[in-house]
């Protein structure tokens, strides 16, 4: 029998939640201000996942225009009945401060590949929504309550209502079902019914190095859910030693065989930092149901594992994704994203030059609303992005090239430009926590050469930008650079003392082009190349 090797979705793939219909798996994770919303992955059998579809394509379901960083689409809940895929998430507009803006939709489907309805509005109390379906028909949504009052705990326990599908709305009273245990921060309430006893599963202590996972149960949906006694089912704050860290934030699955598992987020943070450079991400754990009617990790403890036992299911691997994107379809591969709107042929087209994508520049990488940028996740430690650009431009306004991109306020950006005494040029830029540097004390002069090849080469902590003319020989651009600051731990570091900003996302590698006079100069992009790269036992 085969193992799972964990995390099974690497790469910036938090807040999972996991659903078997039949013999189909499927897990749903959190895209924040990413589009396409709601990445969906699929199994047969636990151990190969692939990326399926996304359930939130079409600015008629969600609009992130303005949306901060880190905000957008918060910990979907994709649960199945009568035929129907339900979907419910958080589209968060604020969450820095004591208010925190966070409203709660659902959308539905007969198909997990869609098309997905336009949402439901359903509350803003809160965030982390769930859906349980129990088994007299009724639907109920819980969310964590928010308290923004001093003195009051922020996370004021979990809520429930009832759905009702035939008004599309909540109906009847608010309970307070669970105020959570001495960690704090209770978030993330998924409901279970298991031999007649009803189980909530939360996360708790933070989605940092404090994450846990807590079980509470109830006889009845309306009395209060005790807590198990023995403390949190799964969380590795105990043992900064393991690989797997930030453990938390799980949600439950039986087999078809009979089996139970957890899919559950982490990290995994490169020694000494500490930083989790590739995001949160998504594991896979077996549990059991005790004599006394518990749920605990099979075998006891309660630490996050790397190799776990699969279920008893037939193996079912996919086919490996290419390595590079051409452009010569007529739409760009599942994994490239776009940030806080659909991809939209006035700015990204495929078919102005055949064979190329053609981005049009609009506002610069600091901006809220219309960034020009195709990128994708970083899924390994170690990986090389290269890219062939034919960009001619007439100002220093004008900026095109490669990015490795946390957020708007944390980057790396190797352009072509335009310098009024070098001509066309390249340059490199840092952002770190909003304050912008040069890299290079001068630009480098490629006057004369109408394509130049990009390319990147990040190692752990390292990043190395180059360039060449042929895509034969390389030179390095820029230095040896600091990657770890496209990180969570990194974004929430304080600057002069005070925390700036909430980081919940993670390293994407990617094309952008701006153009910051208005006058919509494009640039045209011949491949993408995403590469990873193997690692020896001594570097993982």
């Amino acid at each position: 029998m085969s193992n799972i090797k964990n995390p099974v979705l690497r790469g910036f793939n938090p807040d999972p939640s996991i659903l078997r219909v039949g013999e189909d798996y499927y897990i749903a994770t959190s895209t924040f201000e990413w589009f396409p919303g709601v990445q969906i992955h699929h199994s047969k059998d636990l151990v190969n996942w692939r990326l399926l579809t996304h359930a939130l394509t079409r600015r008629s379901q969600l609009d992130m225009l303005g949306n901060p960083d880190s905000g957008g689409v918060w910990a979907p809940c994709l649960s199945y009945s009568d035929g129907v895929f339900y979907l419910i998430f958080t589209d968060v507009k604020s969450h820095m401060g004591p208010f925190r803006d966070t409203h709660n939709y659902l959308v539905t489907a007969t198909n997990i590949e869609g098309p997905w309805s336009d949402p439901i509005y359903l509350n803003s109390s809160g965030f982390d929504p769930s859906l349980f379906h129990d088994e007299d028909g009724k639907k109920w949504l819980v969310n964590m309550l928010r308290d923004y009052r001093k003195g009051r705990n922020p996370f004021a326990g979990i809520v429930m209502q009832e759905y009702s599908v035939e008004e599309k709305r909540l109906t009847g009273p608010i309970y307070n079902i669970f105020k959570g245990t001495k960690l704090g921060l209770t978030e993330a309430p998924h409901i279970y019914k298991h031999d007649g006893t009803y189980y909530l599963i939360v996360a708790e202590g933070g989605t940092r190095f404090e994450h846990a996972v807590t079980v509470a149960r109830s006889e009845s949906l309306f009395d209060p859910f005790e807590a198990d006694p023995a403390g949190p089912m799964l969380t590795a704050a105990d043992n900064p030693q393991l690989q797997l860290q930030r453990a938390g934030h799980a949600s439950l699955v039986q087999t078809q065989t009979g089996e139970w598992y957890i899919a559950y987020l982490c990290g995994r943070p490169l020694r000494p930092s500490m930083y989790c450079t590739l995001g949160r991400e998504t594991a896979l754990q077996q549990v059991e149901w005790t004599s006394d009617g518990w749920l605990r990790l099979a075998g006891g403890g309660h630490h996050p594992q790397v190799d776990v036992e699969a279920p008893n299911l037939p193996q079912h691997p996919f086919s490996s994704e290419p390595v590079t994107v051409h452009f010569d379809e007529d739409k760009l591969s599942i994994h490239m994203n776009t940030l806080r709107e659909p991809l939209s042929e006035k700015w990204a087209s495929l078919k102005s030059r055949p064979g190329f994508l053609r981005l049009t520049g609009r506002e610069s990488l600091n901006s809220l609303h219309g960034q020009s940028m195709v990128a994708r996740r970083q899924q390994a430690f170690d990986v090389e992005v290269e890219t062939l650009l034919e960009f001619e431009p007439e100002s220093y306004q004008h900026m095109a090239g490669i990015v490795y991109y946390y957020n708007t306020k944390n980057y790396y950006y190797l352009y072509v430009s335009h310098d009024e005494e070098l001509g066309k040029c390249l340059n490199v830029i840092a952002t770190d926590h909003g304050i912008y540097n040069d890299v290079l004390s001068r630009p480098v002069s490629i006057e004369g050469h109408p394509q130049v090849y990009l390319g990147m080469r990040i190692s752990d902590e390292k990043l190395q930008f180059l360039y060449s003319f042929d895509g034969m020989r390389w030179m390095t651009i820029g230095g040896v650079l600091d990657a770890s600051k496209i990180s969570d731990e990194h974004v929430e570091s304080p600057l002069n003392g005070v925390k700036m900003d909430a980081g919940f996302t993670g390293a994407f590698v990617g094309l952008c082009v701006q153009d910051l006079s208005g006058r919509k100069k494009y640039a045209d992009f011949d491949y993408f190349t995403y590469r990873e790269l193997e690692r020896t036992d001594e570097s993982e």
